[in-house]
């Protein structure tokens, strides 16, 4: 009865917002591809999402139409929004409307925040970037963000220390999961007192959202909580999406660095309910195991594909998860080769953001995807040989297209048995996002192939025009 009358008064809200959720709710709206579900479609086309930015929770910045802008112009059209409040920046404002002793009522909103989230809304879905949104992240709520955070009880007139269960400090990482912010749904510590301000939120992102096509659903940022809070949100935005007639896709971020480790079939395992797959994490790796172990991710979902998206990806000079350029951008390669349907690099200083590196790999992935289409394309190592660990990755459309990454130069063996006998190979600068020059290499046999130069390259060997 609760969920009736919720969604019914959600829909009462949508009307007297003028708002038609259902709009969208066709093949116009980001969706697994019909002809190959590993992908997305946007607006009924087949599309790849890449993206790099300069922070999480983007609608936030001050700057943001300049931002999204720059990143359309290069190619990127794919953007993490984590809902994110904590004032690392010094403009990020809170949710909820301050009184004016300072404190916080939590059943008021403060209109800045939930309008910096409407523009950002309009302005990526006028300039086709899909947008990620993560409703939770942990680190808001522990540490020194707690200590300023509405939801502490000495900052709000809704409810005291006692009755809901809080305390003043979380001082651990928030990895741990100690914050019972985290456990307050009917199938974990059923907190009546903090659940409904919870629910008050997150009906508030979807009355925001799906009216729009462009959309994505993500529960958390590299949670290590328990499956039952995944699960209850998961269906509590699903139930107010169906009641409005609208089809969402959700996904959650686990925190484990090990791909197959149990936490991750929490999501793997129940198609019914998370739509795509979310493995940030494992660019906690590197080489081929890097490599390996996504491809197994995928092998694992072969029998009900979803696309797979890397909305992190770790990796620049200086950075703890990973600390060099060169790891961020072989780890966006490798899971652009190796058949991801989104991928984006995470803001700085953990990650390579939108800096100029970013965005000459994300200029030369669609330089490339004009002459192979990805969502064509099959990840296939074993189309090589001679290679030495992390020298090289392939991706084949047979017969047809061999796409090679050659991580920094490098000499291997190509399997062209398939080819005709008159190829073509290009070969594709990734520092300058240029074709460099254009080659002839003999097919119908395993062919050597040698890079360019060190530094990383594509290679793009197709049948030469004499033999299509």
């Amino acid at each position: 009865m609760l969920c009736s009358v919720r969604s019914t008064a959600l829909l009462v809200v949508f009307a007297m917002a003028g708002i038609s959720p259902a709009v969208g709710a066709d093949g116009a709206r980001i969706r697994p591809w019909s002809h190959n579900p590993s992908f997305w479609q946007y607006q009924g086309r087949p599309v790849l999402l890449l993206g790099g930015s300069k922070d999480d929770n983007l609608f936030q910045v001050p700057d943001l139409t300049e931002h999204l802008d720059a990143m359309a112009r290069a190619g990127a059209n794919y953007i993490r929004n984590t809902m994110s409040d904590r004032r690392d920046g010094g403009f990020e404002v809170y949710p909820f409307q301050q009184l004016p002793d300072g404190r916080y009522d939590l059943t008021q909103w403060n209109p800045d925040y939930w309008q910096r989230f409407e523009d950002m809304l309009r302005w990526t879905q006028e300039r086709g970037i899909i947008v990620q949104i993560e409703v939770w992240d942990r680190f808001d709520y522990s540490r020194d963000h707690w200590r300023p955070h509405p939801y502490n009880p000495k900052n709000n007139i809704n409810y005291t220390y006692e009755s809901s269960g809080f305390a003043r400090e979380y001082p651990a990482h928030p990895g741990r999961n100690e914050q019972p912010f985290f456990y307050t749904t009917p199938a974990q510590n059923n907190n009546t007192v903090v659940l409904p301000f919870q629910q008050r939120f997150v009906e508030e992102v979807v009355r925001h959202t799906l009216s729009r096509p462009h959309v994505l659903y993500c529960m958390d940022n590299e949670t290590s909580g328990a499956e039952e809070w995944s699960v209850y949100w998961a269906d509590f935005i699903r139930e107010r999406a169906r009641a409005a007639g609208v089809e969402v896709l959700l996904t959650e971020m686990w925190d484990a660095h090990d791909l197959k480790a149990p936490q991750h079939r929490r999501t793997f395992d129940h198609p019914e309910r998370f739509g795509f797959v979310d493995v940030s994490q494992n660019n906690h790796k590197d080489g081929d195991t890097h490599w390996e172990n996504f491809q197994w991710v995928r092998q694992y979902l072969a029998a009900q594909p979803r696309p797979i998206t890397i909305v992190k990806t770790y990796g620049a000079d200086g950075s703890t998860h990973g600390p060099s350029d060169r790891q961020g951008l072989e780890r966006w390669w490798r899971h652009v080769i190796g058949g991801a349907a989104s991928v984006r690099f995470h803001r700085p200083p953990s990650g390579l953001g939108f800096s100029a590196k970013a965005e000459a790999a994300i200029r030369s992935a669609r330089l490339l995807e004009e002459q192979a289409k990805f969502w064509e394309l099959t990840p296939a190592l074993e189309r090589l040989r001679y290679r030495v660990e992390n020298e090289a990755f392939a991706t084949v459309k047979p017969g047809r297209a061999l796409v090679i990454y050659f991580t920094d130069g490098g000499a291997i063996e190509a399997d062209l048995r398939d080819f005709p006998v008159d190829c073509d190979v290009r070969w594709l600068d990734l520092s300058r996002a240029a074709w460099f020059r254009t080659a002839r290499v003999e097919g119908g046999a395993w062919t050597p192939l040698l890079a360019p130069a060190e530094g990383s390259w594509i290679a793009l060997i197709e049948p030469s025009a004499s033999s299509r």
